[in-house]
């Protein structure tokens, strides 16, 4: 934890120190500008919530990861003949992480298209900004302008899409795994085949979730506080941010939906077989008269049987295609509308929106 805090500081005093010095020295902190930089709420939510946010994603994901990935191998889904595949998979996906390779071509991206986004990042509010003056067709930037354009924004911009490749990365590695002939039982608690644990991931992708959702906060309330747009204006862009935050969270799960389905399929066979064959057994016996007289029906354990044979047919009627529940999909799509909450203010007073709270609830 003190790693981090030493990064968040060096990250803010490159990303955001710099453009209030900036700023300061060029008048437009506060005046001079019809959006001076301390009350551009979009940059601050950017450097000072979002990219924090992000490298906490670091610290609360990666462990995470490891130790569910452990899991398919503690839990003996992977047969011992598979393992050799499974960690191929494993070290594929370590190399692909750390590849310097990779981090420069991300950095190359990022850089390629630093100049396009400062150019057009605050063209879109009309209006002068600290961060530059609108000329016909383009923007002329200030020198907090280029260092924002440069600096601030391609670091913010190299972490988030950094991420986007490591979604990229469980992506592919959780692809060769569904390749794999895995031990998935129908008849497993979790309705999910025993993969149920996956979707535990989705509870350390959180700060990632709330970064992205800040930023789009800090573009809107933009929009909002310097073009008179109203937050219902964005309902596409929320729904939107809400659908593709979920989905790129639980979507790379979906890889063992095919597998799902063929094992439900097999399970209904399979254990439907059985069922009959112990029902048919058990009318014979006990309806039919099979059963020797001195045989007691109270206490035997051939209704117990016949119960938890039923427990376990219905558990295969139970079993979802997916490896999550209906309750994460909520929980992660409350999670990346969330930082958006507080913009509900702009729409009505804080006092007023307490009155109806309480209307409702009392």
């Amino acid at each position: 934890m003190q790693y981090f805090s030493r990064r968040v500081v060096l990250f803010v005093v490159v990303a955001w120190v710099p453009l209030l010095l900036l700023t300061a020295w060029e008048g437009t902190l506060w005046g001079n500008g019809k959006v001076p930089f301390l009350i551009d709420v979009n940059i601050h939510v950017r450097l000072l919530l979002a990219l924090p946010l992000l490298l906490l994603a670091e610290v609360a994901l990666h462990p995470r990861m490891i130790s569910l990935t452990r899991l398919f191998v503690d839990r003996g889904l992977v047969p011992p003949s598979k393992q050799q595949q499974f960690g191929d998979a494993v070290r594929s996906a370590r190399r692909l992480r750390d590849s310097v390779a990779t981090e420069a071509m991300l950095l190359a991206i990022v850089y390629g298209a630093a100049l396009i986004m400062a150019m057009r990042h605050y063209e879109v509010l009309g209006v002068g900004t600290w961060y530059g003056e609108p000329v016909p067709e383009r923007l002329h930037p200030t020198w907090s302008g280029w260092w924002f354009g440069f600096v601030s924004l391609p670091i913010l911009q190299f972490l988030l899409l950094r991420w986007y490749f490591r979604i990229f990365i469980w992506l592919r590695f959780l692809w060769r795994v569904s390749k794999i002939d895995l031990r998935i039982l129908p008849i497993h608690p979790d309705s999910c085949g025993g993969l149920g644990f996956l979707a535990e991931l989705s509870v350390a992708f959180v700060p990632l979730l709330i970064a992205q959702g800040v930023m789009v906060s800090g573009s809107l309330a933009n929009e909002i506080f310097f073009n008179g747009r109203k937050l219902t204006d964005f309902g596409p862009e929320i729904v939107a941010l809400i659908v593709a935050m979920t989905a790129a969270v639980i979507g790379p799960t979906v890889v063992f939906s095919p597998r799902l389905a063929r094992v439900k399929r097999a399970g209904f066979r399979d254990y439907g077989n059985l069922a009959q064959r112990y029902a048919s057994e058990f009318d014979r016996k006990w309806i039919q008269g099979g059963a020797t007289p001195d045989e007691p029906l109270v206490g035997s354990a051939d209704i117990q049987s016949l119960a938890d044979l039923a427990g376990s047919y219905e558990g295969i009627v139970k079993m979802r295609p997916v490896p999550f529940s209906l309750r994460t999909v909520i929980v992660l799509a409350l999670t990346a509308v969330l930082p958006i909450a507080p913009l509900v203010l702009t729409m009505v007073s804080l006092p007023e929106l307490l009155e109806r709270i309480l209307k409702v609830v009392f």
